[in-house]
């Protein structure tokens, strides 16, 4: 790639807040109020979220810079630790995405849900109008349609406009001030241990939240001068996201408070309401719905080329790789992943398990990748001083990152163990596929 079409500062921070701004925002919030026992928690742990994520984004740079290579988490598992390592973390990974997916699609779901009917849906309701929508997409993309990417630029302007919408709360009359709020809700007996638990469960949402700029190990390569521009870039991204996110935190406890924040579905409507009135509330909800329909659709396009890759590579069956080379469609792989989607509903057919669930999956995944870079800083120390980025601040971001994972993992397991457990089945089950029938039978393929 030539210095002129390489990616500038501007370019860097976009394409991060691009990937951390997701669907989450309008539903984890919840969660996470649900969790802590005071506000003081509450935005703690979304301050903490984006120091996590800024040490990650650039962990996960660093470790790109070093490793440009195509392939992915795959090659650097597979390189650092054992392929077996490699073909479990990305089953996962896989399986991870699937249930982000679906929660993205709950959410959908609890929205659309509050225009169609005058009653609460029930989780079942909830989780029928979400399969229905993977499948409607399933479909779309067998047929071999897809939505075109000016469709979905117009769809990530709609919703980072939403963002702004609810933001833009905060300067109207409130159900309670903020301090009155605060100070209604922030008792001082409570244990060190009852804090330290709080915090790490509201975490987990908001982990959700700050999920995607792990994808910045793929730009190393594409980045003009990345020694300044990486590290510029995505702490300028990371801040804009932390602002963003906060000020939505501030504009939800404004507008419905904090106490009825921890019972609230559907808040960003309930906040479009509260600013705009029913006709408001009806078009943010559709919307979010249509924003909702298009993650579905990023997705649902983007993961069966993921096991298509990996079936080509001979980690995968062969059958993942078959095309439909007339509608240019991966039928095996996209109907196993949107099969995957579907089973995840059916067994956890709300967001709090979904989100737990997918949140253990990645704190393994987070974790064990972002490790790579003790062991790549060493294999590629003959790099140094030839222009790749290396971060500051070595080894401290790493093992914050890293530490912070771990926590977030660990309090899952002690808060909901059953996820947790089946977390580590689904990892060891595909462990033991890698050597009972990967390995044995896996011949490289020569194109």
């Amino acid at each position: 790639m030539s210095a002129r079409n390489k990616l500038k500062l501007f370019d860097l921070t976009m394409i991060t807040v691009g990937l951390v701004i997701g669907m989450g925002i309008f539903r984890t919030a919840t969660d996470s109020a649900q969790a802590a026992l005071t506000p003081t928690i509450y935005f703690a742990a979304w301050i903490a979220g984006g120091i996590i994520a800024l040490c990650g984004a650039l962990t996960y740079a660093e470790i790109g810079s070093r490793f440009p290579v195509t392939g992915g988490y795959y090659k650097i598992f597979a390189e650092c630790y054992h392929p077996s390592v490699a073909f479990a973390i990305n089953c996962i990974i896989l399986i991870s995405n699937a249930a982000s997916l679906s929660g993205v699609a709950l959410i959908g779901s609890e929205y659309i849900a509050q225009l169609v009917f005058d009653q609460p849906a029930s989780d079942f309701t909830k989780a029928f109008i979400a399969m229905g929508a993977i499948l409607v997409f399933y479909f779309v993309n067998l047929a071999g349609l897809r939505l075109s990417s000016g469709t979905q630029n117009i769809l990530m302007i709609i919703k980072i406009g939403m963002v702004l919408v609810l933001i833009g709360a905060l300067f109207f009359p409130g159900a309670d001030s903020l301090v009155a709020s605060t100070a209604a809700a922030s008792p001082t007996d409570h244990s060190t241990m009852d804090i330290i638990k709080s915090f790490g469960i509201a975490l987990i949402a908001v982990s959700f939240t700050y999920g995607g700029y792990q994808q910045t190990i793929n730009f190393g390569d594409e980045v003009h001068e990345p020694r300044k521009t990486i590290p510029r870039g995505i702490f300028i991204g990371i801040l804009m996201i932390i602002g963003l996110y906060l000020l939505v935190q501030m504009a939800y406890v404004h507008a419905i408070g904090f106490e009825q924040l921890k019972t609230t579905r559907g808040i960003a409507a309930v906040v479009a309401e509260r600013m705009f009135g029913p006709t408001g509330k009806t078009i943010f909800t559709l919307l979010l719905f249509m924003a909702v329909l298009a993650y579905v659709n990023v997705l649902l396009l983007s993961n069966p080329r993921v096991m298509y890759a990996m079936s080509k590579d001979g980690i995968l069956p062969k059958s993942f790789a078959r095309k439909d080379e007339k509608r240019d469609v991966l039928t095996v792989s996209l109907s196993v992943f949107a099969a995957i989607c579907i089973i995840v509903l059916f067994f956890a057919n709300t967001f709090d398990k979904i989100l737990g669930f997918t949140i253990f999956l990645d704190s393994i995944g987070m974790a064990t990748s972002a490790a790579t870079i003790f062991i790549l800083r060493k294999r590629t120390s003959h790099l140094n001083g030839t222009g790749i980025y290396t971060m500051k601040l070595f080894p401290l971001m790493p093992l914050i990152f890293i530490s912070a994972y771990a926590f977030v993992g660990v309090s899952i397991f002690l808060n909901t163990p059953s996820l947790a457990i089946t977390g580590l089945v689904v990892f060891a089950v595909f462990l033991a596929i890698y050597f009972l029938i990967v390995k044995g039978s896996k011949k490289p393929q020569r194109e």
